[in-house]
C-alpha cells in the first residue's frame, strides 16, 4: 500500500478539499452494498461520526473483500468525494484496502441492538459501541473541564494518598491493604489481629475520600482540589453506588458555607456547559437513543439559580406532600437521612430545579462538619439533581480544635488516627469549606446513562471485579 499519512475520522469529516488522497484506519461497523458496489462505515473511535467508504468491488481481491467483517481493522487509501448521500459532507472512494485485524465471526457486537447488561459482560469490547464511544469521550471532557475549571480560579491539584489509616466519613466500610498471609494470621490474646509484621506495621485501607488530606493542604496553599479514586466496601448493589469510583474535593480556606455553595453551582454549571459546547454529537445521540429530555434538562440546569433550602424547611414540603396523598417507600420526619426518592420529588416535582440543601442534623452528618448556634444542626449542603439525587455533598469544616475534639470523643473515632488533623486546628487555624463531587454521578447526569456501571470503563461492584 502507498504510505499517506492518516488522517482521524473526526478531521476526515470536517475537510473540503476533494480529489485529495487520504488514508484512514478504523474498525468495520457496517458493510452493505450490490454485486458492483459496497458501503463501508468505518469508526476510529475519534467521533460518533463513522466515515463512509466507497468500494468499486471489480477493483478489489475477491479473498481479501471476504475478509472484511463486522469488527475487522483497516487502513483504507482512496479519494476524498463530496458524499451523494444525507448525513456526511464527504465520502472515501477506495483505491487500496489492507485487513489489519481480521474479525472472527464469533464477534458479539453484530449490527443489532443489546442490553446494558449484555455488554457489561464483555467490557473489554464495549468501547466499540457508538454508546459507550459516546460516553468515554464525554467522560474524558469532563476530566478537562474539571482541571481546567480549577486551575483557571488559581486551585491547586493536590495529590491526596489512596492507602490511608484514617476512615474520613466514620463509616467503616473500607478495603484492607495488607501483604500477611490471611491463612496464617497472627493474634494477641484476645483475638485482635497482630499487624506488627504488615508493609505498615498498622492496620491500612484504600481512602474513601482524600477530604481529610485535602484541609490539610487548604490551609497552605489556600485553595486546593482532589481527583482520583475512591473506594467503599459497601454491599450496594444499586444503580448509583460502585465499590470504585473517582471523586473530585475541593477545599478552600477562607470560604464559609456560602462561598461554598457559589463554587458548587458555578462549578457543576461549568461542566454542563462544557459538555454542551464540546461534546454535543455525543450528547445529541445519547439525547436521541436512550434520554429524549436530556439536552433540555442540561439546558435547564444552565438556566436557572439552584434553590438553597434548610433541611427543615424541606422537611415540611415533604410532609406536606405526604399529607396530601404522596407515597415514600421511606418514612419522612425531622433527622431522617433523606433518600433519593425524597431528594428527586423535591427537585423535579416541587421546584422543578436543582436544589442545595443545607443545615442538617448533625447526627446524620461527619464529625468534621462546623455546628451551628443551634446546637442541632451543621453546615452541610448538598446538592440535589434531577434524575440523580445528591451529586455533591461538602459542608463548612470545623476549625474550632475543642469543638472538633469533643465531637471525635462523642463519636469514639480513635485519636490515634486522627492527631495530625487536630494538629490543623492548634497550628494557625483558618474557616475552611469543601465538598466532594462523585465523577460518575456527574457522568450519569451529563450522559443521560441509567446505570452507574454504565459510566466507568470497567465497574467494580460486590462480586464482580472482572476485567
Amino acid at each position: 500500500m502507498e504510505t499517506i499519512r492518516r488522517t482521524k475520522v473526526v478531521d476526515l469529516l470536517k475537510r473540503d478539499d476533494f480529489g485529495a488522497m487520504v488514508n484512514v484506519k478504523g474498525w468495520v461497523r457496517t458493510r452493505r452494498g450490490s454485486k458492483q458496489v459496497n458501503f463501508i462505515a468505518l469508526n476510529d473511535g475519534s467521533t460518533i461520526n463513522n466515515v463512509q467508504v466507497v468500494v468499486d468491488l471489480a477493483n478489489f481481491d475477491e479473498e481479501m473483500l471476504k475478509q472484511i467483517t463486522t469488527g475487522a481493522c483497516l487502513s483504507v487509501n482512496g479519494e476524498l468525494v463530496k458524499s451523494v448521500g444525507a448525513g456526511q459532507a464527504a465520502e472515501i472512494q477506495a483505491r487500496e484496502i489492507e485487513v489489519l485485524g481480521v474479525c472472527d465471526n464469533t464477534y458479539p457486537l453484530q449490527k443489532k441492538g443489546h442490553s446494558m447488561e449484555f455488554l457489561r459482560e464483555i467490557a473489554h469490547l464495549r468501547p466499540r459501541t457508538n454508546t459507550f464511544g459516546a460516553v468515554f469521550r464525554i467522560r474524558h471532557n469532563m476530566a478537562i473541564a474539571i482541571h481546567k475549571f480549577f486551575h483557571e480560579r488559581g486551585f491547586f491539584y493536590f495529590h491526596t494518598p489512596l492507602i490511608t489509616a484514617s476512615d474520613c466519613e466514620g463509616a467503616g466500610q473500607m478495603f484492607q491493604v495488607t501483604t500477611m498471609n490471611l491463612y496464617d494470621l497472627k493474634k494477641d490474646e484476645n483475638g485482635s489481629i497482630i499487624y506488627d509484621n504488615d508493609f505498615f506495621g498498622k492496620q491500612a485501607s484504600l481512602t474513601v475520600s482524600g477530604q481529610l488530606e485535602g484541609e490539610l493542604a487548604a490551609t497552605a496553599l489556600g485553595a486546593i482540589y482532589t481527583f482520583g479514586p475512591t473506594f467503599r466496601a459497601e454491599n450496594s448493589n444499586t444503580p448509583r453506588h460502585l465499590a470504585e469510583f473517582w471523586m473530585i474535593e475541593p477545599e478552600v480556606a477562607f470560604n464559609d458555607i456560602n462561598d461554598n455553595m457559589d463554587l458548587a453551582e458555578e462549578f457543576i454549571k461549568y461542566c454542563v456547559q462544557w459538555a454542551l459546547d464540546n461534546c454535543y454529537d455525543d450528547v445529541k445521540f445519547l439525547n436521541d437513543m436512550f434520554d429524549k429530555g436530556l439536552i433540555e434538562r442540561l439546558q435547564g440546569v444552565l438556566k436557572e439559580s439552584f434553590v438553597r433550602l434548610p433541611y427543615t424547611e424541606g422537611i415540611k414540603i415533604l410532609e406536606e406532600a405526604v399529607a396530601n396523598g404522596h407515597k415514600f417507600e421511606f418514612p419522612v420526619y425531622w433527622g431522617v437521612d433523606l433518600a433519593s426518592e425524597h431528594e428527586r420529588y423535591l427537585v423535579e416535582e416541587h421546584f422543578k430545579r436543582p436544589v442545595i440543601l443545607t443545615d442538617y442534623p448533625k447526627e446524620i452528618k461527619a464529625f468534621y462538619m462546623k455546628q451551628n448556634e443551634d446546637g442541632k444542626t451543621v453546615r452541610a449542603m448538598d446538592v440535589l439533581f434531577p434524575k440523580i439525587g445528591e451529586i455533591i455533598g461538602g459542608s463548612e469544616r470545623e476549625e474550632n480544635y475543642d469543638k472538633l475534639l469533643a465531637r471525635i470523643q462523642e463519636l469514639g473515632i480513635p485519636m490515634k488516627d486522627m492527631w495530625w488533623y487536630l494538629d490543623t486546628r492548634k497550628y494557625g487555624s483558618c474557616p475552611h469549606s469543601g465538598f466532594g463531587l462523585g465523577f460518575e454521578r456527574l457522568l450519569l447526569f451529563v450522559t443521560g446513562m441509567a446505570n452507574i456501571r454504565d459510566v466507568i470503563p470497567f465497574p467494580r461492584t460486590p462480586r464482580n471485579a472482572e476485567f
